[in-house]
């Protein structure tokens, strides 16, 4: 049959990226207290396609997820973008892969377990370099220190969510990126809490009031001391409880 897609085009224009986009897929991923956790990704997967063809092979994409299975982890990312440059003949190879993991948590107090939710990210290029970005989405509560020096009962507190992602040389469980940003806001979410949970919540958020600046300097803070981490960026977004817009800020730097 005519390979249509691998015929010429005169107009002599690459296309940087090409492929193929929301794929939903199971994978693996690797849980520091359970070994292994399977979750489904939404996987974007470009190649750069040279000026000389006319199209890629997009069944290709999912052919290569397919030789993986489920087997697709931070360890296979790197091997999965060879075998696209190999099978697609490209200069370039392009890798997202968007997921929900989950982590068993105590509440405070009380102690009772729950499932939290985090949004997780691998981003992967392979061209005469090899790129790989870990991702984490972590919700948070920050309560605002003007509003507590203000007011004289109580100060407004909102849900937040701090987006960090890395360049790094070791290995570093998903687990200890959301452990730091919980750790740099008021307060950590639960997807569970008593009545005694809410309040020790409502508590220590009170006791640690943090602007959106703090919040991202607490965490570039922690991550600047980390000797793994080569490359960082981190944000923070307030979602205001009395204003219509959020509060945001960010920090980018290269160790």
């Amino acid at each position: 049959m005519v390979d249509v897609q691998s015929q010429g085009d005169s107009r002599k224009i690459p296309i940087d990226r090409v492929g193929v986009k929301n794929l939903s897929y199971p994978i693996t991923i690797l849980d520091r207290a359970n070994g292994t956790q399977h979750t489904v990704a939404s996987i974007n997967m470009y190649v750069k396609l040279p000026h000389r063809f006319r199209g890629t092979h997009m069944s290709r994409f999912v052919e290569i997820l397919n030789e993986y299975h489920q087997e697709i982890h931070i360890d296979t990312v790197g091997e999965i973008l060879k075998k696209m440059k190999e099978k697609l003949h490209a200069e370039e190879a392009h890798m997202e892969i968007r997921f929900p993991y989950f982590i068993q948590k105590a509440a405070p107090v009380s102690k009772a377990n729950s499932l939290m939710e985090y949004r997780c990210s691998y981003v992967g290029t392979l061209g005469e370099h090899e790129d790989f970005i870990l991702g984490v989405d972590v919700p948070v509560t920050t309560l605002c220190p003007c509003s507590k020096e203000l007011s004289d009962r109580g100060a407004h507190n909102q849900r937040s969510v701090i987006r960090c992602r890395i360049r790094c040389t070791g290995f570093i469980w998903i687990e200890e990126l959301i452990e730091l940003a919980e750790s740099s806001a008021s307060s950590p979410l639960y997807a569970l809490l008593k009545r005694k949970d809410e309040k020790a919540v409502t508590e220590h958020a009170y006791d640690n009031p943090m602007f959106v600046e703090d919040v991202v300097r607490e965490m570039a803070k922690k991550l600047n001391n980390d000797l793994r981490i080569t490359w960082y960026s981190v944000e923070s977004e307030n979602f205001e409880s009395i204003h219509k817009h959020s509060a945001y800020a960010f920090v980018e730097r290269e160790k």
